[in-house]
Formats: structure tokens, sequence, C-alpha cells
């Protein structure tokens, strides 16, 4: 990969910093999912659910933050792909 001249060449990208923010996201997620499993204090069958859909939640959250962050640093892919 070569670095481009522009405004989004990547200079104020932190690979630390993405992690941490994306890695909070997900406890984010997965506390959430916690305290209305704590709250509700459902059945085990339900309880697994919860905890599944927070884990799904908790995936989606990090790929949310890491995408928006790279695209900030980055910017938009040249070829005009939205992956």
């Amino acid at each position: 990969m070569t670095a481009s001249s522009g405004p989004n060449r990547g200079d104020d990208f932190s690979l630390a910093r993405l992690a941490l923010f994306s890695l909070g996201a997900a406890v984010a997620a997965l506390a959430v999912a916690t305290v209305v499993i704590v709250v509700l204090e459902p059945s085990p069958g339900v309880g697994l659910a919860i905890g599944l859909v927070g884990v799904v939640a908790a995936i989606a959250a990090m790929g949310v933050v890491s995408k928006r962050m790279t695209r900030k640093a980055f910017g938009d892919p040249e070829d005009g792909s939205r992956s």
C-alpha cells in the first residue's frame, strides 16, 4: 500500500486507538445485554437468546466503529466501493 498525497493520508491514524475504541463499543453492547438479563431475570433459554443477541451486537458495534474510524483517517476508497 503506497501513501497517497492528500488530506486523507492516514497521518492521524492509530491502530491502538482503533483497537481500544472497537473493544469499548463491544464492551458497551455486552454491558447492555448483561443489564437486560439481570433486570428481566429470564428463563435459561431466553437468557441465552439475549446473550447471543448481545454477542452479535458487540461484533456489529466493532465493525461499525472500525469502519468509521478508518474511513475518517483514509477517506472513501478511490474505486467507489462501499464495502
